[in-house]
């Protein structure tokens, strides 16, 4: 398989590990957001992360992944997702995917590709939290109207998303050198039996590891620590603990996304590398 073909199969065994707390998966539909739209949404990505192999800029390649992600009625489905992938699809056609690899994928990047990145959101309704103060002129709900500001101010995507690491775990990564993506890679290539449930396994202990963001962003700090210990609890308690645990995060309407944008990385990572197939 190519690069973008194994980023597409890792959005797809994503969506289909299962039980997936708090997530869509194959055997649970949120009320706005179905297993479909996911299935639609990663087809639709195609181009752009073919795209991202060529050696498209990364900018170009996500806002042309994206805007194909959004061709579905579920409305943002992978979003983080793309954003981890592009980078790291871009690192594997380079016969570079490492922490190194893609550290340098995501540093090259330029005021244009910071430019792109605003137009996605032009293209699909992201949830994020408040910019940081003194940087209202940069915030991600105004799409394309902020692209002056960034041009302005000569930031390059990696610029734009350290101006966010703190409070987001895919921004983390980019700045981080994409630790708990390659954490969670080798986690997968220590388990055996079908990829999708490994993607689940996985899904679970890295939301039991560390509070995820987009809950943290949406319900507070509070809540997201809640969901880490409830996560680690499951881990603990077996099958019936976890499934108790996933049909009340869908109750409450807690989706802990941010992690599973980081297990889609992850199964990239791990089917790329051959530690992972189907």
């Amino acid at each position: 398989m190519t690069p973008s073909e194994h980023a597409q199969l890792a959005l797809l065994l994503e969506v289909a590990g299962t039980p997936k707390p708090g997530n869509v998966d194959r055997e649970r539909d949120l009320p706005d957001l179905r297993f479909e739209h996911f299935l639609a949404g990663t087809v639709g990505a195609g181009e752009g992360l073919r795209s991202a192999a060529d050696g498209a800029p990364v900018g170009e390649a996500f806002e042309r992944a994206v805007e194909g992600m959004s061709r579905q009625s579920g409305g943002n489905t992978q979003f983080g997702a793309l954003l981890l992938l592009v980078p790291l699809v871009r690192a594997a056609a380079a016969d570079d995917l490492s922490p190194d690899g893609a550290t340098r994928v995501v540093e090259d990047t330029t005021v244009e590709d910071a430019a792109n990145f605003y137009r996605a959101f032009d293209h699909v309704d992201v949830f994020v939290g408040d910019p940081p103060e003194d940087a209202d002129a940069l915030d991600v709900r105004r799409g394309s109207d902020a692209v002056p500001a960034v041009r302005e101010r000569e930031l390059s995507l990696y610029d734009v998303l350290a101006l966010g690491d703190d409070d987001d775990d895919v921004a983390a990564e980019w700045t981080g050198g994409f630790e708990r993506t390659f954490w969670a890679a080798d986690r997968l290539a220590d388990f055996e039996g079908p990829a999708s449930g490994r993607a689940a396994r996985v899904y679970l202990e890295l939301l039991a590891r560390e509070p995820d963001t987009l809950v943290a962003t949406k319900h507070g700090r509070k809540a997201a620590e809640s969901v880490r210990v409830r996560a680690q609890e499951a881990l603990e308690g077996g099958p019936a603990v976890v499934e108790a645990f996933a049909e009340s995060l869908v109750a409450d309407g807690i989706n802990p996304g941010t992690t599973a944008d980081v297990t889609a990385a992850a199964l990239f990572v791990a089917l790329a590398r051959g530690e992972v197939s189907v």
